[in-house]
């Protein structure tokens, strides 16, 4: 009965390479100021900052 209603082509629960681009873009942007971060806080607090 749900095969009635649903769009014909994509399947809705796929994401685009867009999207998918965009992510990955994303996730290597959090881990470049992730990495600055962390190395800015050593710099500041010493060893003492905890370490990932």
């Amino acid at each position: 009965m749900t095969s009635a209603f649903t769009r014909r082509g994509s399947d809705p629960d796929i994401p685009s390479t867009a999207d998918i681009d965009k992510l990955h873009s994303k996730i290597g942007q959090l881990v470049v100021e992730r990495g600055f971060l962390a190395d800015a806080s050593v710099q500041l607090l010493g060893t003492r900052g905890k370490k990932w």
